[in-house]
């Protein structure tokens, strides 16, 4: 068993659902989120004993808008984790904030609490877009958000910027990058997202009317591009697929999750990893508040081959690539000898190439390759 582990909480509470979300999340009264943070506090009692001895590097508080609750009720969940987990002294703890749901105070007792990486939702610079998918928050609000991180003494933020938005142009967009780039202090990561249409989504029910356009491929292609170039010109370094980060700011809990590291989801919906074993809480908000400590369902022990295509799926998503000596390592089979075939049809295609690592070599995406990832990827599955 490893020694390590990482924690996510799940708040599905928002203000109002954004158009095109279609995360477990919505709107709740006062008295539903307090009984929420309750439970959440008895689920963390009820499996802390079973993980004695293993170190926390990271927790993450996301969802939903876990600003949309109190910040006491957050800092004291957190606080009842430090005292039944063992959460190690350099441990990254991210809150995700939307700008409309915080102020200083707000922030104030998020750094105090312990908290010390934000992840902020800002989707776009300009308002007409923010309101035609439905945010809360206009431009403005987001930089009063951002001017109050910085005054509480928050050096860790990450900025969510989303392209391919209803009416969004290649000039609106840029503007939205260079809106971020231009912010003091500077952010350390951006995310940066290419809208999906989720079917069941009012999103996608209003494009369906012809009451919202998307921007066309050729415009979309245009904007993936700019983001990569406009990012690393101005010093950000692509990591995964859709991250950029300064040197050092990776964002450490979702590197876990591509690396398959064991992590432990609390919360109404939250999923985990343990020990090669999949798992889920029920998404019954009513059911989870009745007893929290007994919802988990979908329970899937991971066969060796689902191990390896997960190995590969998710790995390949960091452009520093997956380690061919970790695969023996983890499987007790060469990746070449697995996945032989695959390997040279997409090297031969430029798709995936072999990179020298110290003594050992890696398998990473190349360019072309990050722009085709799901197609390499799903070769993969066995």
């Amino acid at each position: 068993m490893t020694s390590d582990i990482e924690l996510y909480f799940h708040i599905p509470f928002c203000v109002r659902k954004c158009f095109y979300c279609d995360f477990l999340s919505a709107p709740a009264d006062e008295e539903t989120k307090k009984a929420y943070m309750e439970a959440l506090q008895r689920e963390v009692l009820a499996r802390a004993p079973e993980y004695e001895g293993r170190a926390v590097t990271s927790l993450f508080f996301g969802g939903g808008t876990p600003s949309a609750v109190e910040a006491g009720k957050l800092a004291g969940l957190l606080q009842t984790v430090k005292e039944h987990f063992g959460i190690s002294k350099d441990a990254e703890i991210t809150v995700e904030v939307n700008p409309g749901t915080v102020d200083r105070r707000k922030l104030d007792i998020y750094r105090k609490a312990g908290i010390n990486r934000l992840s902020i939702g800002l989707q776009s610079a300009d308002d007409r877009e923010l309101e035609t998918v439905g945010r809360i928050h206009t431009w403005r609000q987001f930089q009063d958000a951002w001017q109050a991180a910085a005054e509480a003494g928050f050096t860790n933020i990450n900025v969510d910027v989303m392209s391919a938005l209803p009416g969004q142009t290649c000039k609106s967009y840029l503007h939205t990058l260079e809106s971020v780039l231009a912010l003091e202090p500077a952010p350390v990561h951006i995310s940066a997202y290419s809208l999906i249409p989720e079917e069941g989504t009012p999103l996608v029910e209003q494009i369906s009317q012809g009451r919202l356009t998307l921007p066309d491929e050729d415009t979309d292609r245009d904007m993936y591009r700019a983001t990569k170039r406009i990012l690393e010109q101005a010093g950000y370094r692509r990591y995964e697929i859709s991250n950029y980060a300064r040197p050092g700011y990776e964002c450490r809990h979702n590197s876990g999750y591509w690396r398959r590291r064991d992590y432990l989801g609390f919360g109404v919906g939250a999923a985990s990893l343990i020990n090669n074993i999949r798992f889920k809480n029920g998404s019954d908000l009513k059911t989870y508040l009745q007893n929290p400590a007994d919802c988990r369902e979908e329970v899937q022990s991971l066969s060796p081959g689902e191990r390896m295509e997960e190995f590969l799926f998710l790995g390949l998503r960091m452009t520093d690539g997956v380690s061919a000596e970790e695969f023996a390592s983890c499987f007790g089979r060469e990746m070449d000898w697995v996945y032989g075939d695959v390997i040279r049809r997409n090297t031969d295609d430029g798709l995936l190439e072999w990179r020298k690592c110290g003594a050992g070599r890696r398998l990473a995406l190349t360019e072309r390759g990050l722009d085709l990832a799901n197609y390499v990827m799903a070769q993969f599955l066995l």
